[in-house]
């Protein structure tokens, strides 16, 4: 029985008396840990027994502290499928501005098609027609021609540019 009640005292001491565990930067700028940290070494408790007095407790935590702490648990399956909704509106989002900018791509390619081939029409030399207001139609002069001609690669400058 006195054997019995002296492992219990030594076990007990034992644990009781567990060394803490500490970290500190080393004058080569690597972390290191142990029990017994140089004099004047900045360390921080990894592990240990007992609460040093000077930290706080954990149920003196600010109620900010405790709500990010609550937040860290696993999520409620109203929370799942919220976040599941977000991402999914997320991703319809990204995916309508890509389709958003692959139409105006493809508007800017076939109004650059449209300029280039009213050029070539332009420089090949054939009578080139149009029709007023009135509905009658009228062939280009010359001048009319060149003037046509300038505004047309300006425009193929533009839309191709």
């Amino acid at each position: 029985m006195r054997k019995t009640v002296i492992l219990l005292l030594l076990a007990f001491a034992a644990t009781a008396a567990q060394a803490q565990i500490k970290c500190w930067t080393d004058a080569n700028g690597k972390r290191t840990c142990g029990d017994t940290p140089p004099p004047g070494a900045k360390t921080t408790t990894v592990r240990g027994t007992t609460a040093s007095p000077a930290a706080p407790a954990p149920a003196a935590a600010s109620k900010d502290g405790a709500a990010k702490d609550a937040k860290k648990g696993p999520l409620t399956p109203a929370e799942q499928e919220q976040a599941y909704r977000k991402r999914q509106a997320e991703a319809q989002k990204v995916a309508e501005e890509e389709e958003k900018k692959r139409q105006d791509l493809a508007n800017k390619k076939q109004g650059c098609e449209s300029a280039k081939e009213y050029l070539r029409t332009i420089e090949s030399g054939q009578r080139i027609g149009k029709t007023d207001d009135k509905g009658e139609r009228y062939y280009l002069e010359e001048a009319q021609i060149a003037q046509e001609l300038a505004k047309t690669r300006q425009s193929v400058n533009q839309a191709c540019g």
